[in-house]
């Protein structure tokens, strides 16, 4: 058996939603000092739906993949829906990580979590 999926490996030679999102209402940043991985998340939301979701992650190939997956699965979503995400879900909808990357998707939905929190702060709306 390959070490990562073919869904890992083509989120992470063709990230989706890559960049920035500069009147975004919505952003988080997050790291894992063990290995290095640092990813911002990029949020725009509209009527309590992320609209659109963008990310820049400095970090390996898991990261990577973690990171436009996550993407793919809250763009046009409710916020409400946006919330219950977890890096679990991330995970199985890449076919798997090695457990040893696990925490590449943990910082996915910390990532994700940490723009909601800042866009409350930023329009006083409760989530």
């Amino acid at each position: 058996m390959a070490l990562y999926s073919e869904k890992v490996m083509d989120h992470f030679r063709n990230p989706r939603n890559v960049g920035v999102i500069e009147d975004a209402n919505g952003i988080g940043e997050v790291g894992n000092a063990k290995c290095g991985d640092i990813m911002k998340m990029y949020l725009k939301i509209e009527d309590d739906v992320v609209q659109d979701v963008k990310f820049e992650t400095f970090g390996c190939g898991s990261a990577i993949a973690s990171s436009s997956m996550a993407t793919e699965l809250i763009k046009g979503k409710p916020v409400s829906e946006v919330m219950k995400l977890t890096n679990k879900a991330v995970a199985e909808a890449l076919d798997g990580l090695p457990a040893y990357k696990m925490h590449c998707s943990v910082l996915a939905e910390e990532a994700i979590h940490s723009a909601l929190e800042d866009y409350q702060k930023r329009t006083g709306k409760s989530i």
